[in-house]
């Protein structure tokens, strides 16, 4: 079988579960203006909520998923109350914000490994479980098709909400000026608020669709935190469409840079990719 066909399918995948984390972390930092660290974590909060839910107590797998997606909103929402509201009254610098928001991330890390341990766990019902497509000589999995579709529809749908609602414009003047937005008469607490939710629950899908593609660890959110703010950087952070742009460069740069090379080169690429457009196009390839 020629592998031409299943790399472009392998970057396609992977571009799709970067954009997942992505569209999340741009949502968030477009209206904060901070480098939301904890959003990682997240991910591995959703993927543990199913496992817990229908793997442990045997619950649908579908009001499980549901539950997962809800509990990691929740969750992002409850920080921003709890943590980030209270921070940015007291006008802390987004340095502080990003430094809080990594104390919140290995918290959440370490209670999930208190409570799950460190095992590696699977969301699948094991192998041959899932139905396998073959494209143009290639092989997709039903899970990975599902995450190229959730991807993309998750980034139409936001895109409709910014265009179309009144929240949406609404969170576009606070990315403009927060303070000017709280002149006009927008609740900007309230609507930073939904944002986290929506955000948060975004990383929680990601997190979910994982788990059932490759599986859950309570590290699972780093390297998912860190491939997401490569790709929104490199595509223009804040910018919906940079970062969907910058998921499946980084996704197919990857996946064809390591054809020759080990995988473990995987993310000494992701990172050289990174620093080249740090120094020579630091706006990422669309600005905000």
């Amino acid at each position: 079988m020629d592998i031409l066909p299943q790399l472009i399918l392998n970057s396609i995948i992977a571009g799709a579960i970067y954009t997942l984390i992505a569209l999340g972390f741009n949502l968030i930092y477009g209206a904060t203006k901070f480098f939301n660290l904890a959003h990682g974590v997240l991910a591995a909060v959703g993927g543990y909520a199913v496992f817990f839910f229908a793997k442990t107590l045997g619950w649908d797998i579908y009001l499980s998923v549901a539950l997962g997606i809800l509990l990691a909103g929740l969750i992002g929402l409850g920080l921003d109350k709890l943590i980030y509201r209270p921070l940015r009254k007291k006008k802390a610098s987004n340095m502080i914000l990003m430094i809080a928001s990594l104390g919140v991330f290995t918290a959440l890390q370490a209670i999930i490994a208190i409570l799950f341990t460190s095992q590696f766990q699977t969301l699948s019902r094991g192998a041959g479980s899932q139905k396998i497509y073959e494209i143009a000589g290639g092989v997709i999995t039903q899970t990975q098709l599902l995450i190229l579709i959730s991807g993309l529809a998750i980034m139409a749908g936001l895109i409709l909400l910014f265009k179309y609602t009144l929240f949406g414009k609404a969170v576009k003047a606070i990315s403009d000026d927060e303070e000017v937005a709280k002149i006009v008469g927008i609740n900007t607490n309230k609507i930073i608020g939904y944002v986290f939710f929506i955000g948060s629950a975004i990383a929680g899908w990601a997190g979910i669709l994982v788990g059932f593609d490759t599986g859950i660890e309570p590290t699972m959110g780093m390297s998912l935190l860190l491939k997401g703010v490569i790709a929104s950087i490199i595509g223009g952070v804040g910018n919906i469409y940079g970062g969907v742009l910058g998921a499946f460069l980084l996704g197919f740069v990857e996946n064809f840079g390591i054809w020759k090379i080990s995988g473990e080169w995987k993310d000494a690429i992701a990172f050289a990719v990174l620093i080249l457009f740090l120094l020579f196009r630091p706006n990422g390839i669309l600005r905000k």
